[in-house]
């Protein structure tokens, strides 16, 4: 797999990210594209192994779109500046907690896992769940493993200012409470994913996680 010419491509997309500059060039896009799937293909078929929720997937179903079509899109450019994909049960866009990886350039490759941002149902159950086994939560959130592959643990970016109704702004666990987010992930050097064993280390990083996200989607279908 050349993520040579893939990394090459992004990079040159960032630098001409109008219609007119993709259109130009639709032969790269294709090949880069291609190049892409493979990758995605390699790490769909490895992951199923361990992960038996995502069988029946293809990458069709768990990579990402280049247009841009979101509302929290900050930038005016019509496409992303990487190429990226979510393997969670259902595919992409379901709302379940899985396991995700992103080409970029300069980087910005990142290698994640968990549920970012859960809809409010989900939210509460994750909350309720922590409220109820925190000793639970703890364990997999501080697990010597995840954090040999995710150094920086859980992302504490998106929280809340105050706590969530419900709760105690003295509860022992209200800065876990407080989160809106329940992800972790890392980057990636351009050197690192031109590196021949980058796949497995993406792998061995959503091995690693891989408790965490059985927490969450445990937590998110209890009623």
């Amino acid at each position: 797999m050349d993520r040579q010419f893939l990394l090459t491509f992004l990079r040159d997309l960032a630098a001409n990210n109008h219609k007119i500059w993709m259109d130009a060039n639709r032969a790269d896009y294709h090949r880069a594209r291609a190049i892409y799937t493979e990758f995605t293909a390699d790490l769909l078929e490895r992951s199923q192994r361990f992960e038996p929720r995502l069988a029946g997937l293809s990458p069709s179903d768990v990579m990402f779109r280049i247009n841009k079509n979101d509302r929290f899109q900050q930038s005016d450019e019509p496409y992303k500046r990487h190429m990226g994909a979510g393997l969670k049960p259902g595919g992409r866009h379901s709302p379940w907690a899985g396991y995700f990886v992103a080409i970029e350039p300069g980087g910005e490759t990142y290698v994640g896992a968990g549920r970012w941002m859960p809809e409010p149902a989900q939210l509460a159950r994750i909350r309720q769940e922590i409220h109820y086994s925190p000793e639970t939560f703890h364990a997999l959130r501080q697990d010597a493993a995840l954090l040999r592959e995710f150094p920086q643990g859980l992302d504490m970016s998106q929280s809340l200012r105050t706590a969530p109704k419900g709760y105690d702004r003295a509860d022992p666990e209200i800065e876990w409470l407080r989160l809106k987010s329940f992800f972790v992930w890392r980057s990636f050097s351009d050197k690192e994913v031109l590196r021949a064993d980058f796949p497995d280390r993406v792998l061995a990083a959503w091995q690693a996680a891989q408790p965490w996200v059985h927490f969450l989607n445990e937590a998110m279908t209890e009623g």
